[in-house]
């Protein structure tokens, strides 16, 4: 005889609702969200951006001249974008970090 996979949560008798819960998840109930799921999606999310830039690098590969401050160069125009790239996100992060801590400063010193 095989057991039912909920027999030991209904007490044997699988036809039972298990206390404080409804027998049938209603329609709009959703699961809570957590932490972790949103890492998931994060994760998730940022393979799909690799892969895009992989690709875009991979098909643009053809030597573009640079010129900054002076010096003069040729690289691959993906190399170039996405150090143009990268050197955006690092000021982005560097005025959000000043913001960050400008507030928590107010929120410590208003307490």
């Amino acid at each position: 005889m095989a057991t039912h996979p909920l027999g030991a949560a209904t007490n044997g008798d699988p036809g039972r609702a298990v206390p404080g819960r409804d027998a049938v998840p209603r329609a709009g109930r959703r699961a809570p969200r957590t932490r972790a799921g949103a890492a998931w999606v994060g994760v998730c999310i940022a393979a799909l951006v690799l892969v895009a830039l992989i690709i875009f690098m991979l098909q643009n590969t053809e030597l573009v001249l640079v010129t900054f401050l002076g010096m003069q160069g040729s690289v691959p125009l993906a190399l170039a974008l996405l150090i143009a790239g990268i050197g955006v996100g690092i000021v982005a992060m560097v005025i959000g970090t000043i913001r960050i801590s400008q507030l928590r400063r107010r929120i410590s010193h208003s307490s």
